[in-house]
């Protein structure tokens, strides 16, 4: 069950709604414009030193992969609210409170979830962390008092005990 949630993306409809149109526009206008973009620059002649063909072909290629982005969230997303856990239970759409290696007073407080949900709500003030994220995998299933332990960048571990756990009300 752990596994489906961590790949499973819940999306309201209208979240689900606006990927979907945003998806439709890159892949139909935005192509075109970006295309034409990179061809008006490529009649300008040499393309080793034509810094407008460098920027349209870089733009087509962030284009792109906000495009493999939006796929794969539509693909992994189900619409409407996230199955009820116990109230206690991390899980993504949970606003989660940590503190770390023991220490009470070194708390973190975000959302266990997507940053692309965050950004189609037009909420880019919470921190979010992914379900995928070494911390996201170490606390998902967890309640509230457990601890659980994730290796930083460093290699060096991480201790953080579940402090809080709420439904986020975006």
């Amino acid at each position: 069950m752990a596994d489906e949630q961590v790949d499973t993306v819940w999306l309201t409809q209208e979240a689900f709604d606006a990927a979907t149109a945003e998806l439709e526009h890159l892949k139909g206008a935005g192509r075109a414009a970006v295309t034409a973009k990179i061809a008006r620059a490529r009649d300008e002649g040499d393309l080793s030193e034509n810094a407008g063909y460098h920027a349209a072909r870089d733009e087509q290629g962030q284009q792109e992969l906000r495009i493999r982005q939006l796929e794969s969230m539509l693909r992994h997303a189900q619409v409407g609210e996230a199955p009820a856990g116990d109230a206690d239970q991390v899980s993504p759409g949970c606003k989660v409170t940590i503190y770390y290696d023991d220490d009470p007073d070194d708390t973190d407080t975000f959302l266990l979830g997507s940053r692309e949900l965050m950004a189609l709500a037009g909420n880019t003030e919470v921190e979010v962390f992914s379900p995928q994220s070494p911390l996201g995998s170490a606390i998902i299933g967890k309640k509230i008092g457990d601890t659980a332990s994730y290796s930083a960048p460093n290699g060096k571990p991480i201790d953080v005990t579940i402090l809080e756990v709420e439904p986020y009300v975006g």
